[in-house]
């Protein structure tokens, strides 16, 4: 699955079993109203539900969400289209992570090329 190296500006990932909804927020730069909105939208995004309806996530639901938040605000996918490419097949989706990276990476190079020039 995809992980934090092709969100450079998201923080690691801590090694915990669960995160809050305000934790996880935090994590994938995503209010928790759009987290909840993402649960009724993505069937793949189900967090564990304890008492009082309190929302735990797990480590691969992180990366999930990393992943819905790449899929709509970097590449402008829609959410009807996002869900469609999640549910296609994540090796798929995992792919076009590591492209994006990779295109951002050499962006970076070039403008490096282009100060020092």
């Amino acid at each position: 699955m995809l992980e934090a190296k092709n969100n450079d500006e998201l923080p690691l990932i801590p090694p915990k079993r669960y995160f809050t909804i305000g934790e996880v927020g935090e994590l994938c730069a995503v209010k928790p109203h759009v987290l909840r909105y993402w649960e009724a939208e993505f069937p793949q995004l189900k967090p564990v539900k304890r008492r009082g309806n309190r929302r735990y996530y797990q480590r691969r639901d992180v990366i999930l969400i990393r992943q819905i938040k790449s899929l709509l605000y970097e590449q402008g996918y829609t959410i009807g289209g996002a869900r469609q490419k999640m549910t296609d097949s994540p090796e798929e989706v995992a792919a076009s992570q590591v492209r994006t990276g990779e295109i951002k990476a050499l962006i970076k190079e070039l403008e490096e090329v282009i100060k020092s020039l």
